[in-house]
């Protein structure tokens, strides 16, 4: 499956953006679609996960402020983030796996899309 991500932009601390990554090749209504973030001199990090039972996932430093959505008419996830914080900014990629579990290791996805990078000022 190919990923287009974008959304990506600067955005003052307590404002919201919201991520979109376009998937072709394959639904993915049969797919866990995940986002990741890597900040700089960082690894790059689990941000969010849902599968195609609806299951989602959250790190416990976006819980509460991002939410992961789906809309399988359109073949896209969603990311919206809000409350946004100076240590959110980072590059945020789109990725995917076709197995129902919601992995937070990047290895497990074999799908990733190209980055948008966010950044948040204080």
């Amino acid at each position: 499956v190919q990923l287009q991500a974008c959304g990506g932009g600067l955005v003052q601390a307590g404002g919201s953006l919201r991520l979109s990554c376009v998937a072709s090749g394959r639904t993915i209504s049969t797919s866990v679609m995940g986002w990741f973030r890597q900040a700089p001199g960082k690894e790059r990090e689990f941000v969010a996960g849902v599968n195609y039972f609806g299951g989602i996932n959250y790190a416990d430093s976006v819980k509460g402020r991002f939410s992961i959505s789906l809309n399988n008419a359109k073949n896209t996830v969603y990311l919206q983030m809000n409350s946004l914080k100076p240590e959110d900014t980072a590059v945020y990629y789109c990725a995917a796996r076709g197995n129902i579990r919601i992995e937070v290791t990047p290895g497990a996805y074999n799908s990733w899309g190209q980055g948008a990078l966010v950044t948040v000022s204080s």
